[in-house]
């Protein structure tokens, strides 16, 4: 474990956290110019109106330097408000150090304490069952691709209701990955 601060971005954190963004999900067969498309996802999510400031949350290290970045933005189950998660990320220098853990515990969190029903996410249930994320269908939310099972989850907070279902949505921004 290694101490590391979290709290909201700021305009001054854009380009460390495309840094980050950058570094985290750098691969193999990366577009021609190198830049992986989740540093454009986020651009086009702080730029629409599914951005939540409020759950655009970084990790920094002991000099003040981001390590980590977390962001919700709105999604649907139905017609209902609900969240999703990504990109969740650390800088591979940092990673396997509990900067992800520090940033999922205060994201889920900070969205609890904004009366959020449900976090989705689609990712390793593995890695995620640690946050108490389960299979999307055990809570009557439908992925929005057949295909995404088992790893689209949700994580349902202190405001869900069991009448909360149907088919998640994300943020239009999504529809270009």
């Amino acid at each position: 474990m290694v101490e590391v601060h979290v709290r909201r971005e700021t305009a001054a954190d854009v380009e460390a956290i495309r840094a980050v963004l950058a570094a985290a999900f750098a691969r193999a067969g990366a577009p021609p110019d190198g830049i992986p498309p989740e540093v454009a996802l986020v651009d086009d999510l702080r730029a629409g109106d599914a951005w939540l400031p409020a759950l655009s949350l970084v990790a920094t290290g002991t000099g003040g330097d981001v390590v980590g970045y977390v962001l919700c933005t709105r999604g649907r189950v139905g017609s209902a408000a609900a969240l999703a998660l990504a990109p969740l990320c650390v800088h591979p220098r940092h990673q396997r150090r509990g900067v992800g853990r520090a940033l999922m515990h205060t994201v889920l969190g900070a969205a609890d304490a904004l009366g959020e029903p449900l976090v989705a996410v689609l990712g390793d249930p593995a890695y995620y069952s640690q946050f108490d994320f389960g299979p999307a269908e055990r809570y009557g939310v439908t992925a929005p691709q057949p295909g995404w099972r088992p790893h689209f989850q949700v994580r349902p907070l202190s405001a869900y209701r069991p009448a909360l279902r149907g088919r998640f949505a994300y943020a239009e921004p999504f529809d270009r990955l």
